[in-house]
């Protein structure tokens, strides 16, 4: 069935004439299912009290797990519920059980927030972080990443789709490489779930992390984890409460079954129930559907990037995603996404460029613009976005005025 994006505008409030939203890299616009799901919840702890409301609930909480596995292509005792994917992916990551001298490997586009905590680890547990060398296309280069790997290597921790740059990485060689050594293998999909269809298991992950807020178009505060069942007993939670764990006796507990044992007790079940709104909104649409949009929006983008003069467009990759980063040689990035939404109402944000992007950095670039489609935008609003930004810096006003105007 092809996708009607004119159906899904309608179903999107915050798709109105005046508003041009590339930035669902970033969050993206619900649609109404996901707002009204969150809305009755939130009516219902308002007039009934929270805990009396979770109860009653109880029912359309289970299908939540159920619809998100679906999602992932998994089981849903193999999903657990964070209030944002960083707590998710942290859940994976210290789950591992570090011992100084112990090794994992990641790419040269690791998101910055995971690198933080690699480097924290590094620090206070005394791991070493080694990082994957890429191909001359920008991905992570597999069979390189293959001879990496030790009796050291506990962890293999790679983001799917970069937090710029377009590249898509090749998940499932990466996870074929970590089955076949015995490594575990996670897996940051927060820009792809959502974005593309997505199976774990054939991507070979141990565990896969996820947003509600990008690509997802679920509510901000929602995340999620898969674990494969089959590597439960080779993980150490490191955090338990009453969700995670049963206390059996005053001197014991027992960890709850499956990926529930990641979770902590308190938790946003009207933004719990948003996500599985959400989930169950991009199943009704279909993935396939959504990814062939996307796919051709952002060739279009680039397209139209690529014939702006003084635009150079960024992105990496064989296949690449509907992340669309570019630069202008001489009007700095903060200044184009700041007149790009207070003068023509278009959504972009601001990246910075990655660790390994010695060649921008001699050219003084230390920041790109991030223009990131989903399946509501249209070809239309990406010749509005091309207009706007050759209206900008064809020096009809000075490059201190646009400044002046981001500023005021």
């Amino acid at each position: 069935m092809a996708l009607d994006t004119q159906r899904l505008r309608a179903e999107t409030p915050g798709c109105r004439p005046e508003l041009v939203h590339f930035n669902n890299a970033g969050a993206s616009l619900m649609p109404r299912p996901v707002i009204e799901a969150v809305e009755r919840h939130w009516t219902e702890e308002i007039m009934s009290g929270g805990y009396e409301a979770a109860e009653r609930m109880a029912g359309q909480m289970q299908a939540t797990y159920d619809v998100t596995a679906r999602l992932v292509g998994g089981a849903p005792d193999e999903i657990a519920f964070f209030d944002n994917a960083t707590r998710a992916w942290q859940a994976a990551f210290y789950a591992i059980g570090w011992k100084s001298g112990d090794q994992l490997i990641t790419g040269q586009s690791e998101y910055n927030s995971n690198m933080i905590a690699f480097r924290h680890a590094e620090a206070r547990l005394g791991i070493k972080v080694i990082l994957a060398p890429d191909t001359p296309a920008g991905i992570v280069d597999v069979a390189a990443l293959e001879t990496l790997i030790t009796d050291r290597t506990r962890l293999i921790a790679i983001s799917h789709m970069p937090t710029n740059d377009g590249l898509i990485n090749p998940a499932q060689e990466i996870g074929a490489v970590a089955n076949r050594h015995g490594v575990p293998f996670l897996l940051d999909a927060c820009q792809s779930v959502g974005q593309m269809p997505i199976n774990a298991k054939a991507l070979g992950c141990t565990m896969l992390s996820a947003t509600g807020r990008k690509y997802l178009r679920g509510p901000r505060g929602t995340g999620f984890l898969w674990v494969d069942r089959a590597s439960l007993h080779a993980l150490q939670p490191h955090a338990l409460d009453i969700q995670s764990a049963h206390w059996t006796d005053v001197d014991q507990f027992e960890l709850a079954a499956g990926a529930r044992r990641f979770e902590l007790w308190e938790r946003n079940v009207a933004a719990q129930l948003g996500l599985g709104a959400a989930c169950r909104y991009a199943l009704d649409i279909g993935l396939e559907n959504i990814w062939a949009h996307i796919s051709d929006l952002a060739t279009q983008m680039r397209r139209m990037l690529t014939g702006l003069p003084d635009i150079t467009v960024q992105d990496r990759g064989l296949e690449k995603s509907g992340i669309v980063t570019f630069f202008h040689e001489t009007v700095p990035s903060e200044t184009l996404v700041g007149a790009l939404r207070e003068r023509f109402g278009i959504n972009t944000s601001v990246s910075n460029t990655q660790l390994t992007r010695r060649s921008l950095r001699a050219r003084g670039v230390k920041t790109l613009v991030r223009a990131s489609v989903h399946a509501y935008n249209t070809a239309d609003e990406v010749e509005r976005l091309g207009e706007a930004l050759a209206n900008l810096t064809a020096g009809k006003q000075p490059k201190t005025e646009l400044n002046a105007g981001q500023n005021a």
